[in-house]
């Protein structure tokens, strides 16, 4: 089992910054990529970027510029610099990992974005 513990996030106007963090633990040689997905109210929850034990790292295209994601490997933990923010940028924000051998995925249990216009 890995789990995922999220902090940052909060409340912010259009055009700041947040920063968010997940600090992985338990079995961490079972997981490879990390990353942060987010949902807002009546949506899916979708990809915002991930980050490879490597370092190989893949946005969507609407954060593209936006954020980035860094991650720290000695702990392991990631990070995701969230600048220049628009309110359409509001959700729930999760940490993910899938295991690399059953593809089960780990979620952390979400941290709230709000950003007002």
């Amino acid at each position: 089992q890995v789990q995922l513990v999220e902090s940052g996030g909060g409340s912010v106007k259009a055009g700041g910054s947040l920063r968010l963090s997940c600090a992985a633990s338990g079995n961490i040689f079972s997981i490879n990529v990390m990353g942060w997905y987010r949902q807002a109210p009546g949506n899916q929850r979708e990809l915002v970027a991930n980050i490879s034990s490597g370092g190989r790292t893949n946005y969507s295209d609407s954060v593209k510029g936006r954020f980035t994601i860094s991650r720290e490997y000695a702990k392991p933990t990631i990070y995701l610099q969230m600048n220049s923010l628009k309110p359409e940028d509001t959700a729930v924000y999760y940490c993910n990992a899938p295991n690399v051998w059953s593809g089960k995925n780990y979620w952390g249990q979400g941290t709230q974005v709000t950003v007002s216009s």
